[in-house]
């Protein structure tokens, strides 16, 4: 399937007004956290109640079970079912277990007026697993872009390649995060999966753009190297338009058809599609390309110091 045959577009011809651009939106995404007073974090964060809930007739449909717990007020938990019982984890908003306890179990009781409902263990999760589970996610990411720059500086032979990849990663993690807190959804581990899978999906779709430049590289190495980047990147834009497009439409399908459970997730990737084609084309590709061009220039002014000399 081609939308367009071919196109002619100079992408590199304003690359510096696309980093400023940038910039810029990292800008409002850093305005965003100040205004919002920083993350929503969820109950993997910051502790909160856990508490098992027994049906005499366990044949209850989850949704109904959501819309007691939230009538009872406790906004802010989750849902985990098994065959006979459902645990109910949730922020810690009010004053002691027990009212918590009698809060949610009256209100599910009254949805449920023909199930009788046992409660089972009713504890408070501590603060410290948020704190384990805090210095899991960081560490996810920077093992993550760590190998990821080594496999982008070993695979096209430059560190600076591999660099201006993973500014495109964090760009699109830093923008996709802002979106979450813009729009104050919790910050859990859902949440850390989607923006790990953002970022596999640009660098995937980085990777790709610049394996074809570098194959350019060699058979136009008569033409400038911006003529070889505009060629390279005009070559696979209807495969870059494609696949995000799959991406984006999966991913909105999810949002509006994946029910409470995936709505994050799905949110997190209809943004991160999008930012993850962005980034490909208009931040690391002019970062490279000014890198680049600086070091070729560089090394001109070198050679021509050196035959002056002789």
């Amino acid at each position: 399937m081609q939308f367009f045959k071919s196109t002619n577009i100079n992408f590199i011809k304003n690359h510096r007004k696309y980093l400023a651009v940038s910039g810029l939106l990292l800008l409002m995404a850093i305005a965003v956290f100040i205004y919002r007073g920083g993350p929503n974090y969820g109950i993997d964060f910051t502790g909160g109640m856990l508490m098992q809930i027994f049906f005499q007739d366990s044949n209850v449909d989850l949704k109904d079970v959501r819309h007691a717990v939230e009538e009872s007020g406790v906004k802010s938990f989750e849902l985990q079912s098994s065959e006979n019982f459902i645990i109910i984890r949730a922020k810690k908003n009010v004053e002691s277990r027990e009212e918590f306890e009698n809060l949610v179990k009256n209100s599910i009781q009254s949805k449920f007026q023909n199930n009788t409902v046992t409660v089972g263990k009713v504890e408070y999760v501590g603060p410290s697993v948020g704190k384990y589970l805090s210095k899991q996610a960081i560490f996810a990411f920077l093992f993550a872009f760590l190998g990821m720059i080594v496999y982008v500086a070993f695979r096209f032979k430059s560190v600076v390649w591999g660099v201006a990849a993973i500014i495109g990663i964090i760009f699109d993690v830093i923008m996709s995060f802002g979106f979450v807190v813009f729009a104050n959804k919790e910050v859990s581990i859902i949440v850390v999966a989607a923006l790990l899978t953002v970022a596999g999906y640009s660098i995937n779709d980085t990777i790709v753009l610049f394996d074809r430049i570098k194959e350019n590289l060699k058979f136009y190495a008569k033409e400038s190297f911006a003529a070889v980047m505009n060629k390279s990147m005009n070559q696979v834009l209807v495969r870059t338009v494609v696949t995000a497009l799959t991406v984006f439409f999966v991913s909105c399908s999810l949002f509006f058809l994946g029910g409470e459970v995936l709505h994050t997730f799905a949110y997190i990737m209809v943004i991160g599609t999008v930012l993850g084609v962005f980034s490909s084309i208009f931040i690391c590709i002019p970062l490279v390309y000014e890198c680049e061009t600086r070091r070729i220039n560089r090394i001109k002014i070198e050679n021509n110091a050196k035959d002056k000399k002789f």
